[in-house]
C-alpha cells in the first residue's frame, strides 16, 4: 500500500511543477530586484509559519545584516521566535548576473537561483529539527520586491514532493548603513585567485 502511494506521488510531482509560475513573467516588472543593492545595510523582518491546513504555527522578527564585496555577499539573520526561541543563519552569496547561489550552516548542499524584473526564485533543502529529529525540507522561496525598502517573502516547504508548510515574511530596509557588528563566526569569505 505504501509503495503505491509512493509512486502515485512520484507521479504526480511532476503536473505540480507544471502548474507553477514561471519567473519570467516578472521580466517588465520594475523596480529590478538586485539582492547586492536590496540585502546591503540594516533590514528588519516579520514572518509567519504556516502549517500544511494553513494554521500560523509561529510568528517570528529578525534582525538582518546585509554585506556585499563585489560579486560576494553575507546576510546575516537573527531571528527571533514568539515562543522564545532565537535562531541565526550566516548566508554567503555569489552573483552571478541575474543567477545567486548560496550557502548557510543548515542548508544542505547549495541554494540555486534567478531573478527577472522584481522578483527571486530559488530553492534550497533545509535542515529543520522536529520532534527530536531533523527533516530535510525542500524549500521554494520566492521573493518580490515591493518597492525599493520593501520586499515580501514566500516560501513553500516541501518534504517526499508534499507541501507541508508555508512561511511569508515581510522585509524592509532600514538603512545601507550596518547597525551592528558581524555575529561571530559569520564573515564574508572571497574567493581567492591565487591558484
Amino acid at each position: 500500500m505504501k509503495k503505491t502511494i509512493k509512486v502515485m506521488l512520484m507521479a504526480f510531482i511532476p503536473f505540480l511543477s507544471a502548474c507553477s509560475t514561471q519567473l519570467n513573467v516578472y521580466r517588465d516588472v520594475t523596480p529590478e530586484l538586485d539582492l547586492s543593492l536590496f540585502f546591503n545595510g540594516h533590514l528588519e523582518a516579520y514572518g509567519i509559519v504556516q502549517d500544511f491546513k494553513g494554521r500560523v504555527t509561529r510568528r517570528f522578527r529578525a534582525d538582518i545584516l546585509g554585506h556585499w564585496e563585489g560579486n560576494n555577499g553575507l546576510l546575516d539573520e537573527l531571528f527571533y521566535f514568539d515562543d522564545g526561541e532565537e535562531q541565526h543563519r550566516c548566508w554567503r552569496l555569489v552573483k552571478s548576473g541575474e543567477n545567486y547561489s548560496g550557502t548557510a550552516g543548515d542548508v544542505i548542499g547549495q541554494a540555486t537561483g534567478s531573478t527577472s524584473g522584481n522578483a527571486l526564485n530559488w530553492g534550497y533543502v533545509l535542515a529543520v529539527p522536529v520532534g527530536g529529529k531533523v527533516w530535510n525540507i525542500r524549500l521554494d522561496d520566492w521573493m518580490y520586491l515591493v518597492d525599493e525598502n520593501n520586499l515580501i517573502n514566500r516560501a513553500s516547504m516541501y518534504k517526499f514532493g508534499i507541501e507541508v508548510g508555508q512561511i511569508t515574511l515581510y522585509i524592509r530596509k532600514v538603512s545601507d548603513k550596518p547597525h551592528r557588528d558581524l555575529t561571530a563566526g559569520c564573515e564574508l569569505v572571497v574567493g581567492n585567485d591565487d591558484g
